[in-house]
């Protein structure tokens, strides 16, 4: 049976922690900053836990299942 492949994308977007939950950058960091407040850009520059509904499905996009 041949090795299954990573997802290219995902392995570029999500990180493992040490207790293996999955760690995403959040959105809307990109463009139209100008209207948005300096704490709201602070914050979206810090990362995230992939919630636990998707956990499962990004898991198996990194084939760690």
């Amino acid at each position: 049976m041949p090795k299954q492949k990573t997802n290219s994308s995902a392995k570029k977007r999500f990180t493992l922690t040490g207790t293996g939950k999955v760690k995403r950058a959040k959105a809307y960091k990109r463009h139209i900053l100008t209207k948005k407040s300096t704490k709201q850009k602070r914050r979206l520059g810090l990362s995230a836990i992939v919630g636990s509904t998707e956990m499962s499905n990004v898991k198996k996009l990194l084939v760690l299942s």
